[in-house]
C-alpha cells in the first residue's frame, strides 16, 4: 500500500505525530530524522527536513526516491497576514504556494520569475514560475472535516519566504501582492518537488503569530504546532485507506 509522507521543518512540529503513530526510526532518507508509523491500515513516513527551502527540497527528494507515496503532507507553523481573519492557534490550509522572494527587483518594483522568462519547473506540459497549486481534493477534504469538527480553518494562498516578515508593513505588502493569508519558509519548495514527482501535496499549518512588528511575547509556537498535528490526526482518520 502506498504510504503518506508527512514532513516538517522541526521536530517540535512532528513530535506529537511521531508519538501518536507508534513510529520507529528509519535510517534511509539522506541522514535526516525519519520515522515509520501507522494509522490503521495506512503506512506513514514522517521526516524532520530542516529549516528553509533547500533543506525541505533535499529532504523531500530523498524521501520520494525511497518511497512512492499517494500524498505528501507538509506541516508546521505559519505567520498570518492582517486581513486573513486568522488568529494564533487557528489552522490554515494551502490552496497554492508562492515563492515570495524569487524574481527581480526593478526600478518599477518587484517582478516575478515570469519577468525573467525562466520557469522554476516544467512538468506535464505546464510551466510553473512562482506559484504552485496544491492538490484540490485533499485540501477540500481537510476544510470539510474542519467544518464538521467545528475547527476554525481558512484555505488560501501561502507565501514562502527566505526572510521572515518582521514588520507590519512588510507583511501587508506581501499579503496584498500575492493575495495571501500567511507565510512560511518551506511550503513552496515542498509542493515544487512533489509536483515534479507527480505526487499530490497537502499543506496544513498552525498559526503561531500574526505578521506584525516583531513581538515574540505574542507568539505561541507550541500551540500552533500542536493544533496542526492534532488536526492531521483527524484528517488521517477520515482519509480513505486507498484512493
Amino acid at each position: 500500500m502506498e504510504p503518506i509522507i508527512i514532513i516538517a521543518a522541526t521536530r517540535q512540529e512532528l513530535s506529537l505525530l511521531i508519538r501518536s503513530l507508534g513510529s520507529r526510526p528509519f535510517a534511509g532518507s539522506g541522514g535526516r530524522e525519519t520515522y515509520l508509523g501507522e494509522f490503521g491500515m495506512t503506512k506513514v513516513v514522517l521526516a524532520v527536513t530542516g529549516l528553509g527551502k533547500v533543506n525541505t527540497a533535499a529532504g523531500l527528494t530523498a524521501l520520494l526516491e525511497s518511497f512512492r507515496p499517494r500524498l505528501v503532507i507538509n506541516t508546521g507553523c505559519a505567520g498570518a497576514y492582517s486581513g486573513s481573519g486568522l488568529q494564533v492557534g487557528d489552522i490554515a490550509v494551502a490552496a497554492a504556494e508562492i515563492y515570495g522572494d524569487e524574481g527581480v527587483l526593478t526600478p518599477a518594483g518587484w517582478k516575478s520569475l515570469e519577468a525573467i522568462g525562466i520557469a522554476a519547473l516544467e512538468h506535464g506540459g505546464t510551466r510553473y514560475f512562482n506559484e504552485f497549486p496544491l492538490a484540490l481534493l485533499p485540501a477540500e477534504q481537510a476544510v470539510q472535516l474542519a467544518s464538521v469538527l467545528g475547527i476554525t480553518v481558512r484555505r488560501g494562498r501561502f507565501v514562502t519566504v527566505s526572510t521572515c516578515s518582521g514588520t507590519t508593513e512588510r507583511g501587508d505588502e506581501l499579503g496584498r501582492r500575492f493575495e495571501a493569508i500567511c507565510e512560511n519558509m518551506e511550503g513552496a519548495a515542498a509542493v515544487h518537488v512533489a509536483t515534479g514527482y507527480g505526487v499530490d501535496c497537502l499543506e496544513i499549518r498552525g498559526i503561531s503569530n500574526l505578521v506584525e512588528d516583531r513581538d515574540l511575547s505574542r507568539w505561541n509556537i507550541p500551540l500552533a504546532a500542536e493544533k496542526a498535528q492534532r488536526f492531521i490526526l483527524k484528517f488521517l482518520e477520515s482519509y480513505p485507506a486507498e484512493q
